[in-house]
């Protein structure tokens, strides 16, 4: 293969980059652990330092947290019915996608951590698990690993992708390198048209882009749901008023016991479900609930809220859809402050009313498609949030219509796996048959 001098060029600025900025990563990781204990753990994943040889190939996913790890677990459940020979490697970055992995495969699957982007790291993370696909979701765009994946023969394909216009122009300063590392990828599958224009913006050529519709809209409801929710309600009554504050940010606590104080005064019982997007934060929201004089339990601690429960802190990981089902309204967070906002699809698969705040660039394709269908109510402010969640609490009509939109539209977005299977079907590693008939 012919050499791009410009390429190596641009590849070799930024990888001398990266190696100077390498021990900083130690301090980071240091810095994290302090807030995350687990950032103390594993290191060797990091940098792609491995004990033990691999054995045979794998499939590689990536999906950096724990919203990709969810969007990809349909599609690998489906491949892994239809394939069960294939063996995976998937790779997050944050132990919360690490154990969200851990939850939903067990030991089925191995996990590890991303390697930095360096080309000592890529080069031993592909010869440790000689991957023969790559599947990589969403916008992770690591230039080394693309190329030392083109280098390999391993065809890339990076799913449920999606860009936003803030991330376009964030590309900008890496875009020589990023538009040749897009082009070794077989296929980039959109999320939507406008996704899918964005990366051809970014300098994937056209013919490798397809929109497939987002993977999300494939989001299955929790398995034993309503058992679960069942046991919910013989500790919580039904008639008592519940709503949920989900995947918050620190930049959103104060709003949430603001919110909460304000409702409570229209509705003495009301109980606040809370789940922090951040495990360090559950002990910080727990402290908060407290200092304004309210009885709070935990799950880890107390399993379920009972009658002297005003707060109910959500401190575990992989059930939030749980209970989103027990809540009657839904305020999804990373949305009052300038995060992007988070998966508003949850709580309307399981048929709860959602309420969110102004900023969703990160889902600015489903939350147009919910408000239009209006199967979500986006507010511009805390205030608004705490009106219109007192609205839904009030008004069992008014939720049931947002209920009914949102899993309507939940069902007729359905199909982005099937056709994301059609789509890498024939980059599949073959049967062991067929690779011994090829041989």
């Amino acid at each position: 293969m012919r050499k791009d001098p410009i390429e190596w060029l641009l590849r070799g600025l930024y990888s001398a980059l990266l190696y100077l900025l390498l021990p900083i990563t130690v301090y980071h990781l240091v810095w994290r652990g302090f807030r995350v204990r687990e950032y103390f753990n594993r290191w060797n994943e990091r940098y792609a330092s491995y004990a033990q040889s691999c054995g045979r190939p794998r499939v590689w996913l990536h999906a950096v947290s724990v919203g990709e790890v969810n969007a990809a677990a349909p599609l690998v459940n489906a491949l892994r019915a239809q394939r069960p020979d294939i063996r995976w490697v998937i790779t997050t970055i944050t132990p919360t996608g690490s154990e969200r992995v851990r939850a939903l495969w067990g030991e089925a699957i191995d996990h590890v951590y991303l390697p930095y982007d360096v080309p000592g790291s890529v080069g031993r993370f592909l010869g440790h698990f000689r991957p023969s696909l790559a599947l990589i979701l969403e916008t992770e765009l690591w230039p080394n690993m693309l190329f030392g994946c083109r280098d390999r023969g391993i065809p890339v394909y990076i799913l449920n992708a999606r860009l936003s216009a803030r991330s376009l122009r964030g590309y900008r300063l890496l875009a020589p390198l990023i538009r040749r590392a897009l082009r070794t990828v077989a296929c980039v599958a959109a999320q939507s048209q406008d996704d899918a224009e964005r990366f051809v913006a970014l300098g994937a050529r056209p013919q490798q882009v397809v929109a497939l519709g987002n993977l999300k809209f494939d989001i299955a409801a929790p398995e034993h749901l309503a058992e679960f929710v069942a046991e919910f309600h013989r500790q919580v009554p039904a008639v008592r008023p519940v709503w949920i504050a989900a995947s918050t940010h620190e930049g959103e606590e104060a709003a949430v016991i603001e919110i909460h104080a304000r409702l409570r005064e229209r509705f003495p019982e009301l109980l606040l479900l809370w789940a922090p997007r951040h495990p360090e934060r559950f002990a910080r929201v727990e402290a908060a609930a407290r200092e304004r004089g309210w009885g709070v339990a935990t799950r880890k601690a107390q399993r379920w809220p009972d009658a002297s429960s005003d707060v109910f802190v959500i401190d575990t990981l992989g059930e939030l859809m749980a209970f989103y089902a027990c809540a009657q309204a839904a305020f999804v967070g990373g949305s009052l402050q300038p995060v992007g906002g988070h998966n508003l699809l949850e709580p309307a698969a399981v048929g709860t009313a959602a309420v969110t705040g102004p900023h969703l660039h990160n889902f600015s394709e489903i939350s147009r498609r919910m408000r239009e269908a209006g199967a979500v109510a986006i507010c511009d402010d805390a205030a608004a949030v705490a009106v219109v969640l007192g609205r839904l609490l009030a008004d069992p009509a008014e939720r049931s219509r947002m209920v009914e939109a949102g899993l309507a539209l939940v069902a007729n977005g359905r199909g982005a796996v099937e056709r994301t299977l059609q789509q890498v079907a024939d980059d599949l590693p073959p049967l062991a048959g067929e690779a011994a008939v090829a041989d």
